[in-house]
């Protein structure tokens, strides 16, 4: 009697196994990233599915199925594996469909809808929402009005008839733009026209710990907050800023909201939540608003700050973003520091960005 052994055996069986003759087998012993997206496979034993280029442990053969789709091998029961994340675009693929959907976006004379973007990069609707809001910090719809909105202004800005750059800036009606104009440009279209004329700006100025303060609001909500070692200067800046403007100096009520933003110099966990008016490109709107989302007491280097956004090259446009703010606290650029832990620039003193940061770790005022 021949006695076998069982290790042979189990070779055997796992050579004459049907999934070793699937072609598709050897593209996921060899993880092969060019099948990515042609199939799925799953693992019996684990329970997950996972894309051919899977790193994990080489599964058997016998307890590996194929599957055409996510869907396909959820619908068997299967769940993502959370190494190769089969449910989810590769970065590349995503950053690409983002992109052709911003291009859509910029180019189209009227707003596409959501389901058209979708359609227009291959995806689901809700899929896709997910996939442009991770990339850009923005939602589809806030990416197109922040888009209307520069072009608004651009095309203002060029002393273009009001009515023909509302066209031109993709509005698909008067109607519709007028009933964001004060939110979208800070003032009445025709005002703007005029570099601000009867359009009113509110502002004080006080001493903080920092030095001088200037706070101005406009119709919209706060437009700059402003630290230097005079008060002089500031409020030439926001003379420089809306030359035509009407500037009011505050009553009771603004000094309260002035007396908030100082209370946050000093004070910077008490938090800070005032209504703004910001005013930049989309890209600028998208670092500012990724700055707003860094914890107090946190800080990132300009690096991890363009990566946050989707842009991990765009270093160099992120500092610059940063330098255009104009509304000093609340929105925290002083929380942006550089690879090596220095501190860069900052548009009221470097000295200044220094005394926030001490004052957010310690939590401790900045008064003597």
């Amino acid at each position: 009697m021949t006695t076998r052994n069982p290790m042979q055996t189990l070779q055997q069986t796992h050579m004459q196994h049907p999934t070793m003759h699937d072609p598709r087998w050897q593209q996921v012993l060899a993880r092969d990233a060019q099948a990515d997206g042609t199939f799925f496979y799953s693992v019996k034993t684990t329970g997950v599915y996972c894309r051919p280029s899977c790193g994990a442990r080489q599964a058997r053969p016998e307890n590996v199925a194929f599957h055409t789709s996510c869907a396909a091998a959820e619908a068997a029961g299967f769940r993502p594996c959370k190494r190769c994340k089969p449910d989810q675009l590769p970065l590349a693929d995503t950053a690409a469909k983002v992109a052709m959907a911003c291009r859509l976006i910029e180019t189209a004379e009227t707003s596409p809808s959501l389901a058209q973007l979708a359609d227009h990069v291959g995806v689901s609707r809700f899929h896709f929402h997910r996939l442009f809001k991770s990339v850009t910090g923005l939602t589809p719809k806030a990416y197109a009005s922040a888009h209307r909105a520069q072009r608004m202004r651009q095309q203002l800005g060029a002393r273009m008839k009001i009515s023909d750059a509302i066209y031109e800036a993709g509005y698909g009606s008067s109607s519709r733009f007028y009933e964001t104009a004060t939110q979208t440009l800070g003032m009445q279209p025709a005002q703007y026209v005029k570099g601000g004329k009867q359009a009113q700006i509110r502002f004080a100025l006080a001493q903080c710990s920092l030095g001088a303060v200037l706070v101005a609001s406009s119709a919209k909500g706060v437009c700059a907050i402003a630290i230097g070692d005079d008060p002089e200067p500031l409020l030439h800046d926001l003379q420089d800023r809306f030359p035509s403007a009407e500037l009011i100096g505050g009553d009771a009520d603004f000094e309260s909201l002035v007396a908030t933003v100082i209370a946050f110099i000093e004070a910077p966990k008490l938090g800070l939540n005032l209504p703004l008016d910001v005013q930049g490109t989309v890209f600028q709107q998208r670092v500012w608003q990724a700055l707003r989302e860094i914890p107090c007491g946190t800080t990132v280097t300009y690096s991890e700050l363009a990566s946050r956004i989707g842009l991990p090259k765009a270093v160099r446009a992120v500092a610059s973003a940063c330098a255009a703010n104009t509304l000093a606290v609340a929105i925290p650029c002083h929380r942006v520091i550089r690879q090596d832990g220095s501190l860069s620039g900052y548009r009221w003193g470097v000295a200044r960005k220094q005394a926030l940061l001490n004052n957010e770790s310690t939590d401790q005022p900045l008064l003597p």
